[in-house]
């Protein structure tokens, strides 16, 4: 039997047998079975130190202190797996972690706002659902006065700068790839060139939604709209034929532009005194906010499931993230199906899919290479765990958990890791990029030096009065949450020895050392 119809048949009985299982088993079933038919090895499960310091990272945004990481290590419990996620979903840090992980993933650097923090913050802890949340960033409506900061994600994108004018095409762009999956930024004047599904009309029919937004007031992020009396007009620059759009969502019918007659377009006229905008009859936000983050639309739901898929995984069933079309087909078909399929029918509940996924022996895969492989095996099996880089936040945070800082050095240092670690503005932070600038930070930076000098409640202040073997399994556990190796206790205690005098200099440059490396910098 050909290796490509083995693989269909195995996959389908994996998903026939399994139909009725919870979905972190049925998700197994399908990676496990695309791996068998195709003859790909899968990594043992991570052990202990691996698996503490991931799920910390993934949902408290932090490595555990040494006495979590300790106690953990120290549980002989069966099921303390899956206790640890259900702790750290039900921990006070999941929220601000949230925030922090989609704030980077929908804002790309685009600029902070406390109300949108806020309102991040809030939709986490009330584990609002995702639909809802994006109808509410989509809509950015100026009379939401309890969550105003939604608009941010709208307004920040509607602001221009000096003489330069708003970015619309930007901003259509961001909708495509960030909810639906498409990047459509090459169909603004053509069809794509080189993927046959994105079309001129794609583009501009999701222009048409936004092109007459605008900003009416930056500082309270009122979004207002003009009125749309008319369809979109436009013609490919190859082939020169006038066309038109009205609003609509890529390969789906145009929405009936009403007749109105001037001056009659808004239910609520706009009061420059109080500086409302006023109400549309027909709102393009309005159309699109109800039409896009919907249950009926497969293009959302995929991307949304695709998207928590890789924030536990660091990569995509289709991959990259923004091309989704079937020129780029999903690693695991029934797999995205069963996915999207799972989190419209629990209703978009973020943190139920990402428990699910938690739970599978895929996310639990250690970062080494299977027995006898000689080199990685393909990302897209997920045979084993990707090196995921950590976002400045993680970093910061871990930093500070592992030298034992205080809140005032978080503060200090909060700006300068974004400067050092986050991408520059509109660049996903999807994959590990180390860069010289991030070295010569933690090389040269005073406030980060300033963590590894001793104190009597620090990190290196506490290891300096333990003995070599005690001081090393220390700063081990606390930076890498692990024990070091007997090599790497060799090391430490030839190092300290050869500097009997400077002992608490030689232990803060172990620990620099340990928070330079890339096994403190990214989630393996």
């Amino acid at each position: 039997m050909p290796r490509t119809l083995l693989s269909l048949v195995l996959i389908s009985c994996a998903g026939a047998a399994n139909a009725a299982e919870p979905l972190h088993t049925q998700i197994d079933a399908l990676v496990e079975a695309r791996a068998k038919a195709d003859g790909m090895p899968l990594s043992a499960p991570a052990n202990d130190a691996e698996f503490v310091r991931r799920a910390y990272l993934d949902f408290a945004g932090r490595i555990p202190t040494s006495d979590e990481a300790r106690a953990f290590l120290a549980d002989g419990t069966a099921d303390k797996r899956a206790k640890l996620i259900d702790a750290l979903l039900a921990a006070p840090e999941y929220a601000p972690r949230m925030a922090d992980l989609f704030h980077v993933m929908l804002m790309e650097r685009l600029g902070d706002n406390a109300e949108w923090t806020k309102f991040l913050r809030e939709s986490f802890a009330a584990n609002a659902k995702w639909d809802a949340m994006v109808r509410k960033m989509l809509r950015a409506d100026p009379k939401d006065s309890a969550r105003p900061g939604a608009a941010f994600w709208l307004a920040k994108r509607l602001e221009n700068y000096g003489q330069n004018p708003v970015d619309y095409s930007g901003l259509t762009r961001d909708v495509g790839r960030l909810f639906l999956g498409k990047n459509l930024q090459c169909c603004e004047c053509h069809d794509h060139l080189t993927v046959d599904d994105y079309k001129q009309q794609h583009f501009q029919g999701l222009h048409s939604f936004f092109k007459n937004a605008y900003l009416a007031n930056a500082a309270k992020l009122i979004v207002g709209e003009r009125p749309t009396t008319e369809k979109t007009p436009f013609a490919s620059v190859f082939t020169k034929v006038p066309m038109s759009t009205a609003p609509a969502l890529p390969g789906l019918a145009m929405l009936e532009i009403p007749a109105s007659t001037k001056g009659a377009e808004f239910v609520e006229q706009p009061d420059k005194k109080t500086g409302s905008p006023g109400v549309l009859k027909f709102s393009p936000l309005k159309e699109i906010s109800e039409r896009l983050p919907t249950r009926a639309n497969a293009d959302f739901a995929r991307n949304s499931a695709n998207r928590m898929w890789f924030l536990l995984t660091g990569r995509g069933i289709v991959h990259p993230l923004d091309l989704h079309h079937s020129g780029n087909p999903p690693s695991h078909p029934e797999l995205l199906d069963l996915l999207a399929k799972e989190f419209v029918a629990h209703d978009f509940d973020i943190k139920w899919l990402l428990r699910e996924i938690a739970l599978t022996r895929t996310y639990a895969r250690s970062g080494k290479l299977p027995a006898g492989a000689m080199e990685p095996p393909h990302a897209k099996y997920f045979a084993t765990a990707l090196e995921r880089r950590l976002t400045a936040e993680q970093l910061l945070q871990s930093v500070i958990v592992a030298t034992g800082a205080d809140s005032k050095s978080a503060d200090v240092l909060r700006p300068k890791y974004v400067r050092a670690f986050a991408n520059q503005a509109r660049e996903p932070e999807e994959e590990v990029t180390p860069s010289l600038k991030a070295a010569l930070f933690v090389l040269h930076d005073e406030a980060v030096l300033g963590l590894l000098k001793p104190a009597p409640n620090n990190l290196v202040g506490r290891a300096t009065k333990l003995s070599d073997a005690d001081a090393t399994d220390s700063l081990y556990l606390a930076i890498l949450s692990r024990k070091p190796s007997d090599e790497e206790r060799a090391a430490v205690r030839k190092m300290l020895a050869k500097h009997p005098d400077k002992r608490s200099e030689s232990l803060g440059r172990v620990a620099w050392a340990l928070l330079a490396s890339m096994e403190f910098g990214v989630n393996h």
